[in-house]
């Protein structure tokens, strides 16, 4: 089987479309962290630092959340539960590092989902829930 590298698909004359422009990208000292950051748990996902990742939120609860996010701040923290069925998970349920991520862009999906572009900033601890 023959091996297929990014560059047999792109060329020089291929143009990319940036999701943020070098004005919209936010740069975090540990001096502007917040205190409080509303938490976001992910299924079968994990947000690293400096990842630009689509985020598809269906949960009623998360729904709620990112449309509550202020679009000043638009910060989320992102953490992995521990068990992708379990539809509403507290603190115990899951892992207690994750990344504190920044909504890039938001779509409103035809099916009632909202797709979240974020890119992960820093990463933090869970020290209260």
């Amino acid at each position: 089987m023959d091996r297929l590298s990014f560059s047999d698909i792109i060329d020089e004359n291929t143009e990319f479309i940036p999701l943020m422009t070098s004005d919209e990208e936010v740069e975090i000292g540990d001096d502007q962290l917040p205190e409080l950051l509303p938490i976001l748990p992910l299924r079968n996902t994990v947000i690293f630092p400096g990842v630009v990742a689509p985020i598809t939120a269906g949960r009623d609860k998360s729904l709620r959340l990112i449309k509550s996010i202020s679009d000043k701040d638009k910060f989320v923290g992102m953490v992995t539960q521990m068990d992708m069925e379990t539809e509403d998970p507290s603190q115990s349920e899951v892992y207690p590092i994750g990344t504190m991520a920044q909504i890039v862009k938001s779509f409103k999906m035809p099916d009632g989902n909202t797709t979240i572009i974020i890119q992960g900033k820093k990463r933090f601890r869970i020290l209260e829930w």
